[in-house]
């Protein structure tokens, strides 16, 4: 079975790439490979911190791997927090914190359009092939669910009448901006020839 290192240590991320991958790739986290670096999430886009991640343990590890970078955009405050999506409320990465914040912000506020967007930096022998996934949503009023991480309690999907956080990660992998990303890899890396 092939191996890929996924450029992280969250373990609700890795959780839900294992599970929509299946058994046809052997996923290693950083802690997998021994590797306890902070690795800087400097750029202003999705893209650049997913590149930034990949090539970092690409040049240090020669092997090849995916990082991931993933925003909450709402359109009522300009796109934001996107890229700060992590760490809205301030460094660290609390998200009750965070869904406070974007809630105190969308009060009063009647266009609660949203959506979740994952860019995939994948590196093969060297080679950097991007893949993104979007899942387009609102912000419900309050929190809805104890599943999922992240702002899953408060976004709701498109055609859906409750939150991420209310999904079993099944259901919640068909949708999901992580999860249309993820197949989008992994119909790359089918037709990859080794």
């Amino acid at each position: 079975m092939p191996e890929l290192i996924f450029a992280t240590n969250n373990l609700h991320k890795l959780q839900e790439i294992q599970q929509a991958v299946g058994n046809k790739i052997n996923i290693l986290s950083l802690k997998d490979i021994g590797c306890d670096e902070d690795i800087p999430e400097t750029a202003s886009t999705l893209e650049g911190n997913a590149s930034l991640k990949s090539w970092y343990i690409y040049s240090h590890f020669h092997k090849n791997c995916f990082a991931d970078d993933t925003g909450l955009e709402v359109v009522a405050l300009n796109g934001r927090p996107g890229v700060h999506s992590a760490r809205y409320a301030g460094p660290g990465h609390d998200h009750e914190k965070n869904i406070e914040k974007l809630l105190a912000e969308l009060q009063g506020v009647s266009n609660r359009k949203a959506r979740f967007r994952t860019v995939i930096s994948l590196i093969m022998n060297g080679n950097e092939i991007i893949f993104e996934g979007i899942a387009n949503g609102n912000i419900s009023n309050q929190k809805h669910g104890d599943k999922g991480f992240g702002y899953d309690p408060v976004f709701i999907p498109d055609g859906y009448q409750k939150s991420f956080a209310e999904m079993d990660l099944d259901e919640k992998n068909i949708i999901s901006h992580r999860g249309i990303a993820v197949r989008k890899l992994l119909n790359y890396l089918k037709s990859y020839d080794k």
